[in-house]
């Protein structure tokens, strides 16, 4: 009996905990809706204000016009869109070959390739900049996608799932005279896409968040992403409208929190199951 209260106790005190930290986390991004509809004039008299007084919402169009938001949103689409699918193709690929394919050093080379994850992004920018500018390629979104490509975490987590994948459906498809490609496509990739559904997801929110990358190697506004422009924003008359920032902030966290509530089970899921699928 006070064995099952205690429990009891620590379920409702756990979930209690829960709840309170839910809400100090969703505080921030309610106060930033809110503050999207207040007046300019509210908030340099109220800035404490929790409600708008009166309510506008003149602010989310006027955003729009004091700079190419449209402009910016597409670009960090597309960018995020591309990343995604070439990311899960290479990384799969990758996966692929560190997991069934026997050559030589083949261990230590994976180990190699997750050591670069350790490397902070700060101290590959210089020696980056300087190949990317050789190529011709700043200012343009490539020097954007093809650093994001790279991604060894992706390769991991693939591998995981292919590692889980069981190997006599591979070796019946061989004894049927099926090629590498043939059960790569064929047999792997089925089994592996709830990974690659969260896998997705998680490059697509890290895309479209990237702030550094664009800051160094794009100079045009008119290929700025989302982050750059909200960097960059002023108001009509060049001073900061935080009224219109956080009605363009608002706006810019739709595709984010979009993606999250669809894939937040794939995610929780197959982080689960990337961890325990090894054998």
């Amino acid at each position: 009996m006070v064995t099952a209260i205690r429990r009891r106790f620590g379920t409702v005190a756990l979930h209690t905990l829960l709840i309170v930290g839910g809400l100090l986390m969703m505080f921030p991004f309610v106060w930033m809706l809110l503050t999207a509809f207040k007046s300019e004039g509210q908030m340099i008299q109220d800035p404490l204000a929790w409600l708008p007084d009166p309510w506008r919402a003149d602010n989310f169009p006027d955003a729009f016009d004091a700079m190419p938001f449209g402009r910016a949103y597409w670009n960090s689409f597309y960018i995020a869109v591309i990343t995604v699918v070439v990311t899960l193709l290479t990384a799969s690929m990758a996966a692929y070959a560190f997991t069934r394919i026997e050559f030589p050093f083949s261990r230590s080379l994976f180990v190699v390739f997750l050591l670069t994850q350790m490397v902070p992004t700060q101290v590959t920018l210089v020696p980056l900049y300087v190949m990317l500018s050789k190529l011709g390629w700043i200012d343009t979104h490539l020097a954007l996608i093809l650093p994001a490509i790279a991604n060894p975490f992706a390769v991991f987590m693939m591998r995981q799932f292919i590692r889980a994948v069981p190997i006599e459906l591979e070796e019946a498809a061989r004894l049927d005279g099926a090629n590498r490609w043939t059960i790569f496509t064929r047999i792997v990739l089925p089994n592996i896409k709830p990974g690659m559904a969260a896998l997705g997801i998680i490059v697509f929110l890290s895309s479209w968040n990237s702030f550094i990358y664009p800051l160094i190697f794009l100079n045009s506004e008119d290929k700025f992403t989302v982050p750059m422009l909200l960097a960059s924003f002023k108001g009509q008359h060049g001073g900061l409208d935080y009224g219109m920032l956080l009605a363009a902030s608002t706006i810019s966290v739709v595709p984010m929190l979009i993606a999250f509530v669809i894939g937040q089970r794939k995610i929780i899921s197959s982080m689960a199951a990337s961890g325990m699928g090894g054998r």
